[in-house]
């Protein structure tokens, strides 16, 4: 049953969930305050969704993240990449 879960998310969202276990598991036990760190789970979130974003995005989305606090999760980035301001 959970394998169909997951093939159904697939579908709809065209997001392989695989990518988002390896994604998870990346992260686990990161600096999450680290620039570096911060810039490349932006960039890897951007791969998986499919979506390019400019410099300047990704600059103001890994800023946000270091000095807010943000939780750092796929549907942060993903929503600060599908905000249009």
């Amino acid at each position: 049953m959970e394998n169909n879960f997951f093939k159904n998310i697939e579908k709809k969202t065209g997001v392989n969930m695989n990518d988002i276990f390896q994604l998870a598991n990346s992260i686990q036990g990161a600096n999450l305050q680290d620039e570096t760190t911060v810039r490349q789970v932006v960039k890897q979130v951007s791969k998986i969704a499919g979506r390019n974003i400019p410099k300047e995005m990704e600059d103001k989305i890994v800023q946000t993240i270091i000095q807010d606090g943000k939780k750092l999760d796929f549907n942060t980035i993903a929503n600060m990449m599908n905000n249009k301001k």
